[in-house]
């Protein structure tokens, strides 16, 4: 069955470029009506320009429908002001696409406390501020489809990136639980972890291989997962075409009781019990690793 959004109203951040304008136009053009927000700026976050008006262009000479936006997502009121310019002009809400981000690398002993937490509000508060304005809409109209930019800087580590790789990975945590608070309304939050050559990553993916990763090969999982058969609170990779899935595992482990076996000394011992991973679980909720502590006790 054919994947469309007609009748919905799509938010993306970020969509002046690179992947964000990739997935405004993916949504555009099965049907969705778009706010293309980008604030413009640079690389770093610096400076502002009208980078969402020549998307918005483009989408409307294709016989799409959408508006431009220019509102920084750190900002909380302006953000509010986009979203109700949305549901104003179009009645509602469906599909939320953070994709706004920058980029400040540094190791983090060389970082300095202002410029870690800009790159964190720009990631994630910027991501917590469009979710948290759409997200009443969404509960109380009993549909919406949130997703996350996370990275694998976030999940798995990148050196030089402990600014963006904590942003990334506090949106799994956020996603996490929406994907728990949001399931009975029909909210679904799931997250992408992108690889593409784009103007943030010009100077760590080699322009040879770059071609093959362009940001429109992200895309088809962004739209997969803003579908009425999306799953909830999943990580889905891609990049040049290949999707995959990234799972959080958590191993039975060992028991060594409360008693005078339990030290460090035993840990140390066991430590490959401890790693095994034939018998490791992807969790649910943080409920299910408190059971699974109980069921281990009781093998006894």
């Amino acid at each position: 069955m054919s994947i469309r959004f007609d009748g919905q109203v799509a938010i993306v951040t970020g969509a002046g470029g690179g992947l964000g304008k990739e997935h405004a136009l993916g949504l555009a053009r099965r049907g969705a009506k778009v706010v293309v927000n980008d604030l413009g700026g640079g690389v770093d976050g610096s400076g502002a320009s009208d980078a969402a008006k020549s998307v918005v262009d483009q989408i409307i000479s294709e016989g799409g429908e959408a508006i431009a936006n220019g509102a920084s997502v750190t900002d909380l009121e302006a953000v509010k002001a986009m979203v109700n310019e949305a549901k104003e002009k179009w009645g509602r809400i469906d599909i939320l696409v953070n994709n706004a981000g920058i980029l400040r690398d540094k190791s983090f002993h060389k970082d300095t406390i202002e410029s870690f937490n800009t790159v964190m509000d720009v990631h994630f508060q910027g991501t917590l501020n469009c979710t948290h304005t759409v997200y009443p809409i969404m509960r109380e109209q009993e549909f919406g489809r949130i997703i996350f930019t996370s990275s694998s800087s976030g999940v798995f580590g990148n050196f030089g990136q402990a600014n963006y790789g904590s942003a990334k990975m506090a949106m799994i945590g956020l996603m996490n639980t929406l994907k728990l608070e949001g399931q009975k309304y029909n909210v679904f939050t799931n997250s992408i972890t992108p690889v593409a050559y784009t103007r943030m990553t010009e100077g760590l993916i080699p322009e040879d291989f770059g071609k093959n990763m362009q940001p429109e090969h992200v895309t088809p999982a962004v739209l997969y997962l803003a579908s009425k058969d999306a799953p909830n609170g999943v990580i889905i990779a891609a990049g040049a075409g290949v999707f995959s899935r990234i799972f959080i595992h958590e191993t039975m482990g060992i028991n060594l009781g409360t008693g005078e076996d339990m030290t460090p000394e035993n840990i140390a011992a066991n430590w490959d019990k401890v790693s095994d991973m034939d018998d490791a679980r992807a969790l649910q909720n943080g409920g299910e690793q408190t059971l699974q502590i109980f069921e281990l006790i009781n093998k006894g």
